[in-house]
């Protein structure tokens, strides 16, 4: 039987104001515990949230950045339910009318071809505390610090059919809320998490019963939990039983998911408008300033990248896939690199090694102007593309500037004709057998004596000059 996946996507991106949603308690990660939690935040009698202007400045960069409806008329509700770090009993948010109506962002999938996913909406509510389980045996402690921190609610239409084009869609929404500034994207600190809600059905049929994967922080994660949700849901429907609407958690250490509630339905919140809060009004003048303030958007800068610098799709896509990748790029190519050549460094070696360290390109122990005098050392045939990669670890592991490493090691590349031509004399006159087997045909031995004159030469020897020379002399 074949059965079809179908996904939608909430992201919960939280927004890099310095102040909560509606009190001026700091929004900064990493404080003493219940530390950043105010009166406000904490629903005390007596106390009136303030909307925080800069949230609502934000919200509206998002929905113009993705072609978004605006209603310019929004309202704030209280989304009623009990949990534990939930101080007030209910949680400030937007139901009837969000601050960002429909739009669509586009994704690119593995087989290159484009896919356009349709955004519901985007709304403005408050988070909860955080529940933290695994501090005491017997008890689970509360840290309200998060309490009122601004998130921007990002909901999906069910376009995704499987959970790569899930992780495309999620990674697109990541770059694009870091390249307009709204969020920091630290999925570690909870800065950007996702709920997946997963259904499968028969070829053909209408929406299956979905169960809904809270809180995943971690693209990788985000693929194994719906892989997994899918393998369980199918399971039950081909042993004849029914899927029930769900909340699930996925445990990463056993991959699997676990119900963790019933799904609750809107109405179960028993949303009414906030007393206390006014409706939020949007002026077309505000709405022209953000539109002219926006900067360039991923998707317009990949073009630009195959347009102007001759990239392929591909390496424009990944280049432009991180906002620090696409800023460390770009400032290498405006000092005057060769953009092929930087591609490959930028997506090759530095890439690994930042891979291998486990750490971002914004803590790369080589900036990007030292890579670009690397690149430069390269072009200007000081040293050889090989000898650049020994130089390269030796900058890694902070052994020295490029020119300095160069000048210590002795490894300027030789560039004077007599010298390489005078080994090239030697390799011939060593190898007289594969010399006659070149000469009766076998050209593939040009490599043969190319590795031979930059094995003499210790690696210095210009490839381009050997190659020449070689061709000369054999033919």
């Amino acid at each position: 039987m074949t059965w079809e996946t179908v996904i939608g996507l909430e992201i919960h991106s939280q927004l890099r104001t310095q102040s909560k949603i509606f009190s001026g308690a700091s929004t900064a990660f990493g404080s003493k515990a219940n530390t950043q939690a105010c009166a406000v935040d904490l629903g005390f009698p007596g106390v009136l949230p303030v909307l925080n202007e800069e949230v609502v400045k934000m919200a509206l960069r998002f929905g113009l950045s993705v072609n978004a409806a605006i209603n310019k008329n929004s309202i704030f509700a209280r989304k009623n339910y009990f949990y534990p770090d939930l101080p007030k009993g209910y949680q400030i948010s937007q139901f009837e009318i969000p601050i960002v109506g429909e739009g669509a962002i586009e994704i690119t999938l593995e087989s290159g071809d484009h896919k356009t996913v349709g955004i519901t909406r985007a709304h403005l509510e408050e988070d909860a505390g955080k529940s933290i389980h695994d501090l005491y045996d017997d008890f689970t402690a509360i840290d309200l610090n998060r309490a009122g921190t601004p998130l921007l609610e990002i909901v999906s239409e069910p376009d995704m059919s499987s959970a790569k084009e899930a992780v495309a869609y999620a990674k697109k929404i990541h770059a694009l809320v870091q390249y307009i500034g709204i969020c920091d994207g630290n999925m570690q600190e909870g800065s950007f998490r996702c709920d997946a809600n997963v259904s499968v059905r028969k070829q053909g049929e209408g929406l299956g019963t979905r169960a809904e994967l809270k809180n995943i922080n971690s693209f990788k994660f985000l693929e194994k939990a719906i892989n997994i949700e899918v393998e369980r849901q199918i399971d039950i429907l081909e042993e004849g039983g029914s899927v029930v609407q769900e909340t699930r958690l996925y445990d990463s250490i056993k991959n699997e998911t676990r119900s963790m509630r019933s799904k609750e339905e809107a109405n179960d919140y028993r949303y009414f408008p906030d007393p206390d809060l006014l409706p939020v009004a949007i002026s077309d003048e505000l709405l022209e300033e953000i539109k002219k303030a926006l900067p360039e958007l991923p998707t317009e800068k990949k073009i630009r990248f195959i347009e102007s610098l001759g990239l392929s799709p591909y390496d424009a896509e990944v280049l432009t896939s991180q906002k620090e990748v696409a800023e460390y790029f770009e400032s290498i190519i405006k000092q005057g690199a060769d953009a092929k050549l930087t591609v490959n460094w930028v997506m090759g070696d530095l890439s690994a090694a930042l891979n291998k360290s486990q750490i971002e390109i914004v803590d790369s122990p080589i900036s990007a102007d030292e890579l670009f005098l690397l690149i430069s050392r390269i072009t200007d045939n000081t040293i050889s593309g090989k000898i650049a990669k020994d130089v390269f670890k030796l900058m890694w592991d902070g052994k020295g500037s490029v020119d300095e490493i160069i000048d210590k090691q002795g490894l300027k590349q030789m560039t004077d004709s007599s010298a390489i031509e005078l080994i090239i004399d030697d390799v011939i006159a060593n190898n007289p057998g594969q010399v006659q087997q070149f000469k009766d045909g076998n050209s593939k031995l040009l490599g043969f004596f190319v590795g031979q004159v930059m094995k003499a030469s210790q690696g210095k020897a210009n490839p381009k000059q050997v190659n020449e020379i070689l061709n000369a002399k054999l033919s």
